[in-house]
């Protein structure tokens, strides 16, 4: 993990490998961004001038490297774009700060220390560009080998070039500031856990099924003093959990469903998360078309999102009660796998006709959303990559937000927002509820074509305790990104949600959602 400094030191006297600065597109041309003052006076006045001569614009995302000038320390000075400089008497946007310190800390690979002197007027602007440079680091590299043949996961190390930015040091901040510190160990923390989100969702499902997956949630709960049960095949069975046994038994990989809980002395709400964690989906018997297969080991990420989010919430020490609850399987096809037309019962007893073995992440979400119900939290959330239906309505940056309560999907919208994680409202109309009839069982797994994303969030809602407040986060869409990196969004999997659940965690712990 790339680590992280407070300094109050000067961009021209900082010794790093880079100095990261900030421009913007002003009325009329490129502007410096506060926090660069020193460097730009080491240019005599006109770096902006040098790099407009260069071709930069100071668009967002953008990245200028050259020569530092005579009085500087660093070698290297990078600029970064910002996009529209703000009015006269606004700050910077915070997502526009962690989108650019993103991309700087990317383009930095392999060095050892960078100094950002990009705009931190106060703790919240330094807690959004801590974010950006620690996730816009993150490299998966696990698996490659160091060029002599020798693979990492090895325990051989990989070539220095490949290696993430080995140190973020924030100029222009108060390391002694209360509310810096703050900023700062919460941006750690934060970083730390997306990041693990983002491993478990890149490993590939030859070395991450379920018993793997719910492995690392023990050895996560040891280290951080949670809580945990694993319920395995023999467990479900007994139990009578019909969904995640339904869509595990095609597979030689058996399903666990996992519960992790986070306590505090001082809570006084509780709050449930559930995640979808198929921890490779080939559509079972009803497969899916070639060029669908090839990410689906990311059909877990609902599951890494909520493991992270708990163990972000232990970290912080929020006072807050947190279960995440993982519901693991591997959704293959083979002789023993279910068939479309079999009739599942469920943990909840109500039973399910399946009509597309591909709809499966409903069927284990309907058994953990059972069981979570059962503690009586005040809320449930659950979290999954659960629709195509979804991608095509909002494409690949916006997950869409479900609620049987619309004050509570709106406060997530919010967070979400808030936190930098782009989101939207959806529906739930109740006549694509009459779509999943069933001649034979109490519902099928399958409704209307048109609108599948909400008919999946009406299914899942059937199997919400009475009384209790909840919404699904349809991730499908960001949850893994196959395009090129872009501001702290890496190559494949990004995280998405677990800034909104640590968010939600916090506003419930003071007393901000009721």
């Amino acid at each position: 993990m790339t680590a992280l400094t407070l300094s109050t030191s000067s961009a021209a006297t900082v010794r790093a490998d880079a100095l990261v600065v900030g421009v913007a597109k002003g009325a009329k041309g490129v502007v410096v961004a506060p926090g660069a003052e020193a460097v730009d006076k080491a240019f005599g006045g006109k770096l902006a001038g040098v790099l407009e001569t260069l071709g930069a614009s100071g668009a967002e995302g953008e990245v200028t490297k050259l020569p530092a000038a005579d009085g500087l320390k660093a070698p290297v000075v990078l600029a970064v774009g910002l996009g529209d400089a703000p009015a006269k008497d606004e700050a910077y946007d915070h997502e526009a700060l962690r989108r650019a310190a993103g991309s700087a800390a990317r383009a930095l690979t392999g060095s050892k220390k960078a100094g950002f002197a990009l705009p931190v007027e106060d703790a919240e602007a330094a807690a959004a560009v801590s974010e950006g440079a620690l996730l816009g680091a993150y490299t998966f590299t696990a698996y490659r080998s160091n060029g002599n043949g020798q693979n990492a996961k090895g325990g051989k190390k990989n070539d220095a070039k490949s290696a993430p930015l080995a140190e973020v040091a924030l100029l222009g901040t108060k390391p002694r500031d209360k509310d810096f510190k703050a900023a700062a160990e919460r941006a750690q923390a934060l970083a730390a856990e997306i990041n693990r989100a983002r491993d478990l969702i890149n490993t590939p499902s030859n070395d991450l099924d379920p018993k793997s997956f719910a492995a690392e949630a023990q050895a996560a709960a040891k280290e951080f003093g949670l809580k945990v049960e694993v319920l395995d095949e023999k467990a479900l069975k007994k139990g009578g959990y019909g969904g995640l046994l339904g869509v595990g038994q095609g597979s030689e990989a058996p399903p666990r469903l996992v519960r992790i809980a986070y306590t505090h002395p001082k809570a006084e709400k509780t709050l449930a998360l559930v995640g979808k964690g198929i921890t490779y989906d080939s559509g079972g018997i009803s497969l899916k078309p070639a060029g669908h297969n090839e990410t689906m080991k990311c059909d877990m990420s609902g599951a890494a999102a909520v493991f992270a989010a708990v163990v972000a919430a232990a970290r912080l020490g929020l006072a807050v009660n947190v279960t995440g609850w993982l519901a693991l399987a591997e959704n293959m096809p083979s002789g023993s796998a279910t068939r479309p037309g079999d009739v599942l019962t469920m943990y909840s007893g109500k039973t399910v006709e399946v009509l597309n073995t591909d709809a499966e992440g409903r069927l284990v979400l309907a058994d953990a959303l059972t069981r979570a119900s059962e503690e009586s939290p005040d809320a449930i959330v659950d979290v999954a990559t659960l629709t195509g239906a979804m991608v095509l309505a909002l494409g690949h940056r916006h997950f869409g937000i479900m609620a049987n309560d619309d004050a509570f999907r709106t406060a997530i919208h919010e967070i979400a927002e808030e936190v930098g994680e782009q989101s939207w409202p959806m529906p739930m109309p109740e006549h694509l509820r009459k779509g999943m009839d069933s001649p034979v069982a109490d519902i099928a797994n399958m409704g209307e074509r048109m609108g599948g994303g909400l008919v999946a969030g009406l299914f899942l809602k059937e199997f919400v305790g009475e009384g209790i407040t909840w919404a699904h986060l349809d991730i499908a869409g960001p949850a893994f990104h196959e395009g090129a990196p872009w501001g702290y969004t890496p190559k494949g999997g990004t995280g998405s949600a677990v800034r909104t659940l640590v968010r939600l965690a916090e506003r419930t712990a003071a007393g901000d959602l009721g």
